[in-house]
Formats: structure tokens, C-alpha cells, sequence
């Protein structure tokens, strides 16, 4: 799906920029902080900026020298927009979770919140892994931040943090497993069956 959008919108940098100003309306953002958020050429940002200033999709506002850019929401077509860049996000459309499964000895991987359109989960992203490269984690949520517009809520936990508060039965954990999710990989087949005992 984003590279669909890529060649609908003409380029990575403008589905990008499209993708990151739609999700996220009331948000000012400044020339620097969009080339790190979306991963871009620079020089390609700038000329695309200048084409959404000129269709009045984003607004430009200047203080202390420094111009910060953000939606216009009276764009007529910002609903439409708002619409087709959610469904772009959600699993198994976004392809960039996929870059997960190289950080460590990945147990499991969890998906809910922005990845469904759900909006009343905490988390996005849930991973057990073992002997986990947090360089790679980082790196790996980057990519797929800028690919999806926004930030994404994430926990970590090893598989003996996970089988202590399966124990307990800690209630962030359980609230979360008992929320709308799909599971992208999954190598604790008994954590299924707690699942389906919990939906009891």
C-alpha cells in the first residue's frame, strides 16, 4: 500500500509529508524535525513544501526566525485523506513491521492500536525478544514511523518478564491481550491459549 500511494502522490517524500500532516492535525512541525521524522531527502522535502504551501494544505507561521509548517484542516479534502492513510496503516498493508522480526531472538509481535485503527488501545506494538539490539529496535521503529506518519506506542519484555507477569497477571498485560490484536509472529504456542482462555 505505501507504494501505491508513492505513485499516486508522486513521490516517497510527498506521501510521506501527505501521510504525516493528515495523522497528525494541531501539530506544528519545523523543516529539521520532518527530515528526521520522515526519512527523506531533504532537498526533496523542500520542494514538496512548497507545493503543499501552495494548494493550501499546510499553513507556514514564522517565530524567532524559525518557519514551523502544519495541516490546514479546512483543506476540502482532508476527511478523504484522514480515511485513506489510516487503512494505509493498518496490518498487513503496512509492510514495514516486517523490519521487527531482525532485532533479537523475536518471540513474539503484537499489533493493535494504530495497526487495527483502534483507537482505544494504548499500545501499538507489543515484542518479546531475547537478547534484544536495541540499535536495531531503534532504527527498525524509525522506519516504520516514517513510513506510517506517526509515532507508535511500543513495549518490550523478554520471555522470563513475560512468563512473571503472565503470573501475576499484570493488567496492562492482560488489558492489551484481551484488546483487538493480530500477531505477526508468534513462537509461545501456550501464549494463544492464555489468549483464548482470557476471552472466555
Amino acid at each position: 500500500m505505501p507504494e501505491i500511494l508513492e505513485s499516486l502522490f508522486g513521490s516517497k517524500s510527498r506521501s510521506r509529508l501527505l501521510r504525516f500532516f493528515v495523522l497528525n492535525p494541531g501539530k506544528e512541525t519545523t523543516m529539521k524535525e520532518l527530515k528526521k521524522k520522515i526519512n527523506v531527502d531533504g532537498r526533496r522535502i523542500r520542494a514538496d513544501i512548497n507545493l503543499l504551501l501552495r494548494i493550501k494544505f499546510i499553513t507556514e507561521t514564522s517565530r524567532k526566525k524559525v518557519k514551523y509548517y502544519a495541516l490546514d484542516e479546512s483543506f476540502p479534502y482532508y476527511i478523504e485523506l484522514r480515511n485513506l492513510f489510516i487503512k494505509a496503516n493498518t496490518y498487513p498493508q503496512c509492510k514495514e513491521l516486517i523490519k521487527l522480526k531482525d532485532v533479537g531472538r523475536v518471540k513474539l509481535v503484537l499489533v493493535s492500536g494504530t495497526f487495527l485503527n483502534y483507537d482505544k488501545s494504548r499500545l501499538d506494538i507489543m515484542m518479546i525478544c531475547d537478547d534484544l539490539n536495541r540499535a536495531k529496535l531503534n532504527k527498525a521503529i524509525e522506519m516504520i514511523e516514517a513510513a506510517i506518519g506517526k509515532e507508535v506506542r511500543y513495549m518490550t519484555m523478554t520471555s522470563d518478564e513475560l512468563a512473571y507477569r503472565l503470573d501475576m497477571m499484570d493488567r496492562f498485560l492482560i488489558e492489551v491481550l484481551s484488546s483487538p490484536h493480530d500477531i505477526i509472529i508468534n513462537k509461545i504456542p501456550k501464549l494463544q491459549n492464555f489468549i483464548l482462555n482470557l476471552k472466555k
